[in-house]
């Protein structure tokens, strides 16, 4: 038995480490079926032999996915604690590490973290029907609109409606074409890469963007603003919508005119990274650790 597991649950792939450093990678978490015994699975794959401590950072926890829960699963295999927290906490651990700041991670979706001493505060993440303001969604999404504007005459012209053409074909039938498609989200989303790509030559497309920087940056000045940190604290900035030079760019300018004392920095480790430091909280971040004990 090893002493310790520590656990990366994301949708697209699960990483753990034991105590003796040996690193393991699984199919990730479904969140349409139960969660709690999926990981404990995940657990058992990686740690054959069992695991005194558990401690899990995961994606789409819902109000039955307790410490206690995954402590039941795992309790005959050796396991006496439980730790478990939302994958925003574990990344913003391995990004930040335990102290005061703010991480901002956008894909597809976008969840913000605000962290100060002895509070701590999620902003958005409210998924792509109702938020995530500045993902990779908001972004497609936004590029479709912008192109069914010019296809109307309601908005200016835009290669954007080259690009719904070439997916669509006829934009009138975007609409329904997306309505009855079950991988809607992600074709959405993928549209960001793309605007990218336009945004030198194309108006609408760097706009979008801009457009998206600032709303990453409403969320960061929130998130910043309703914790007890303190006034220099960093922002770290996570995710593949941040890869573009363009929307980057803005976020930083964005940032510096509204939160100009707190420094953008780079991550120092992974979600993973994060998992391992859940037993080792002292800021406002302690709270948000589901914990349970045989």
């Amino acid at each position: 038995m090893t002493s310790r597991v520590a656990l990366d649950g994301g949708q697209s792939g699960c990483r753990a480490r034991n105590a003796e450093g040996q690193v393991w990678e699984g199919i990730g978490v479904d969140t349409s079926r139960p969660r709690i015994p999926q990981l404990a699975a995940a657990v058992r794959a990686a740690a054959p032999e069992g695991a005194a401590t558990v401690l899990v950072g995961t994606t789409g926890l819902g109000v039955e996915d307790t410490a206690a829960a995954l402590l039941a699963e795992l309790r005959d295999d050796g396991t006496r604690t439980v730790l478990l927290a939302h994958d925003s906490v574990t990344s913003y651990l391995g990004a930040l590490g335990d102290r005061t700041g703010c991480v901002i991670a956008s894909g597809t979706g976008v969840v913000t973290l605000g962290v100060g001493a002895t509070t701590a505060l999620r902003v958005d993440g409210w998924g792509w029907l109702l938020g995530d303001a500045g993902s990779g969604f908001w972004i497609g999404r936004r590029a479709i609109d912008m192109a069914l504007r010019a296809f109307d005459g309601r908005g200016p012209a835009t290669a954007l409606l080259d690009l719904v053409r070439a997916d669509f074909g006829d934009p009138a039938m975007t609409y329904l074409t997306l309505q009855g498609d079950p991988g809607r989200v992600a074709r959405v989303a993928s549209y960001a890469r793309r605007v990218d790509d336009l945004a030198a030559t194309d108006e609408v497309a760097a706009q979008v963007l801009h457009d998206a920087a600032y709303e990453l940056v409403t969320s960061v000045v929130a998130g910043l603003s309703q914790v007890d940190g303190s006034p220099d604290d960093p922002v770290c900035v996570l995710g593949n919508v941040f890869r573009s030079r363009t929307l980057y760019e803005a976020f930083a300018r964005h940032l510096a005119d509204r939160a100009p004392s707190h420094p953008i920095v780079a991550p120092h480790g992974t979600g993973l990274d994060g998992a391992d430091l859940l037993d080792q909280l002292h800021t406002g971040l302690a709270p948000l650790v589901d914990v349970a004990r045989a």
